[in-house]
């Protein structure tokens, strides 16, 4: 065995055995949280972020920020996006960032004004306070995210570690979560999102990252499979991190993962040669197959309702009246309130306020496109048209990014279906504008 897979397989050992000590020992999840931030800290103090050190660490607290929260492992709810922002401040601090990196200044700037008018127009208090933090963080993380990685030179190598790092704390938190529920048929009620498939945690932030990490460790076939173990242990992880996506009965996140393989898929085959899209057309049947196999035994393990939620279907098969579990209303009031204030919008926050004075309900925006719309009004959509276009104009002087489009489907698609609940769509997104190349490996 060489040494290259007993490192891959001592790592993976690793995250197995954390995932079932956090099951067994719940409280050791906060002693894991304290010690990625220190560690973190320690490393990227010593190298002086030479290496990029930052982006590592930064890259370890997205992965593992569902894991911990749904485990109670954060002080801070917010400790992801938190996380990532302390990371990448301090690796500007050491390594600088880009001066063309204008778009992200302008982009930030842009957010302020939502926040003057939310302070007059919200019924001010501590919890308003906490709505507009909750709310203004995703952005922010976002923004600050993407001055730091404007233009910054990286390999396809380095990215692959990147994504390795989101993808072991995920290992961590599918474990967990097959510990938490050893029989499917015992929780299952219906088919609707299931917070007991999902770890006692939302199903739609769960379905996220763990589409994430399906997208992680299929990837991997293509650039970190050298040898027939290496392989196999990567469409192991892939499938099983999929089988468990596909239970939380939540869509957004699977679809979005497998969007996302197959957009790179695409890619590496078009710079491939000739030689190497046989090999790629083996490949690519073989994942059909496999992805097919998964779901099949997802849904006999779910005993035919898995599908009926891909069809929109009730649980006795029936068609249901909305597509979006009712988001699409929540939408539609978000731009009729932009409607109505189209200049600056209604202020950060007051959407979750005008919808408990209507409705009584305490319900948060699950689309930040609308979100950003109704809050932050035409300034609001000018920060999106910078985030939409820019990564395009970089892509024209960067077309070895092969994973550029990827990044974008995933924080496009998963704004969309759950906002930016999480600090993954805001890191992930900013990965788009690395200026990538090629390795020799």
């Amino acid at each position: 065995m060489l040494n290259k897979e007993k490192n891959y397989i001592i790592l993976i050992l690793l995250h197995i055995i954390l995932g079932v000590v956090v099951f067994l020992l719940p409280e050791f999840s906060l002693v894991y949280g304290i010690l990625i931030f220190f560690v973190g800290i320690f490393f990227v103090i010593k190298t002086r972020n030479r290496n990029n050190e930052v982006l590592y660490a930064a890259a370890y607290i997205v992965g593992s920020e569902v894991f911990l929260r749904m485990t109670d492992g954060v002080l801070l709810y917010e400790f992801g996006k938190y996380g990532v922002m302390i990371f990448l401040i301090i690796g500007m601090m050491y390594s600088g960032f880009s001066k063309n990196a204008i778009p992200y200044w302008i982009f930030l700037i842009l957010l302020i004004p939502g926040i003057i008018i939310a302070t007059d127009t919200l019924n001010f208090g501590p919890e308003s306070r906490n709505r507009i933090i909750f709310n203004i963080s995703g952005p922010v993380c976002l923004g600050i995210s993407s001055l730091y990685t404007f233009n910054r030179k990286i390999t396809i190598g380095e990215i692959n570690n990147l994504l390795l790092l989101i993808g072991l704390p995920i290992i961590s938190c599918a474990v967990y979560i097959t510990l938490f529920v050893p029989e499917l048929k015992q929780v299952l009620i219906g088919n609707g999102s299931n917070f007991k498939t999902s770890g006692g945690f939302g199903p739609n932030q769960v379905a996220t990252i763990l589409g994430l990490g399906m997208f992680v460790f299929f990837s991997r076939l293509f650039f970190a499979s050298s040898t027939k173990l290496l392989f196999l242990i990567n469409l192991i992880l892939g499938l099983f991190i999929t089988y468990r996506g596909l239970i939380t009965f939540s869509r957004g996140g699977m679809i979005t993962g497998l969007l996302m393989f197959l957009t790179l898929f695409v890619f590496v085959y078009y710079y491939s040669k000739n030689r190497q899209k046989l090999k790629l057309n083996f490949l690519f049947g073989f994942f059909v197959i496999s992805f097919i196999g998964i779901f099949i035994f997802s849904e006999i393990q779910s005993g035919g309702l898995l599908s009926k939620r891909y069809n929109n279907q009730d649980a006795i098969g029936r068609k249901k009246t909305t597509l979006f579990s009712g988001r699409e209303d929540i939408a539609e009031g978000e731009i009729n309130s932009f409607l109505e204030n189209p200049f600056f919008g209604i202020g950060v926050a007051k959407g979750f306020e005008l919808r408990k004075e209507q409705t009584g309900e305490l319900v948060a925006s699950h689309d930040e496109l609308t979100r950003m719309i109704a809050e932050h009004g035409l300034l609001g959509i000018l920060a999106l048209l910078i985030l939409f276009i820019t990564p395009f104009v970089l892509f024209l002087y960067n077309k070895q990014h092969l994973f550029l489009f990827c990044f974008l489907i995933f924080w496009l698609l998963s704004i969309n279906h759950s906002a930016m609940r999480t600090a993954a769509p805001a890191f992930i997104y900013s990965l788009s504008l690395l200026k990538v190349r090629f390795d020799e490996n």
